[in-house]
């Protein structure tokens, strides 16, 4: 009988993991140089930012900073709430409270994306900060998450990945379509005076 093993295929080391490991090292460097602090946050970060093209990038990097941002500073009444349990209610009752506070925030602004990783911020404090530095904490790691993706997006942007010469060149090509058709729709149709912001049926125009 005959047995035939095959070792599978190892995974390539790419670019990214480079340009990820050098974010990583950057913020480090620069917390070091700053005392000594712990760059955990910041670290996390800017894994975050890095994604495996700009765009992608941006929007990890982004969502992980709104939400650590609109999420943040949420937590610190509804700590001090949670912990002291003013009125005799109990204190899950403005846990859950906080909770709503921070999903409610995240949908006026728009960041639906965001939601998860201000609960992630919320949940951390909540849970696992002592209440001698529940504040500083809180702001810590807002100011690390935002120094963390800014390091990835700032790797990732001097050491563009394929794609985003692609992206670079399809926009260039975008904006010289766009430029040449309003050329052309000028020369066919010129442009009639207007006079003042309002129309005709003395609505204002938009």
């Amino acid at each position: 009988m005959h047995f035939s093993f095959h070792f599978p295929a190892l995974p390539k080391v790419g670019m990214r993991i480079f340009k990820t490991l050098g974010a990583v090292l950057l913020v480090c460097a620069a917390y070091g140089l700053l005392g000594g602090r712990n760059p955990c946050f910041a670290c996390i970060g800017a894994v975050f930012g890095m994604g495996s093209f700009w765009r992608e990038g941006v929007r990890h990097g982004g969502n992980r900073f709104l939400g650590t941002l609109l999420g943040g500073p949420v937590v610190i009444p509804f700590y001090w709430l949670y912990a002291n349990r003013p009125f005799g209610l109990p204190g899950h009752l403005y846990l859950v409270l906080g909770l709503f506070c921070v999903i409610y925030i995240n949908l006026l602004f728009g960041a639906h994306s965001a939601i998860q990783p201000a609960a992630v911020v919320y949940f951390v404090v909540m849970f696992t900060v002592t209440k001698d530095r529940y504040v500083s904490y809180t702001i810590a790691r807002i100011l690390g998450t935002g120094v963390g993706v800014l390091a990835g997006l700032a790797i990732n942007r001097l050491f563009p990945a394929p794609r985003d010469a692609r992206d670079t060149e399809d926009a260039e090509a975008m904006r010289e379509d766009a430029s040449s058709h309003a050329r052309r729709a000028k020369k066919t149709h010129p442009a009639r005076r207007h006079w003042g912001g309002f129309s005709g049926k003395g609505r204002a125009s938009y």
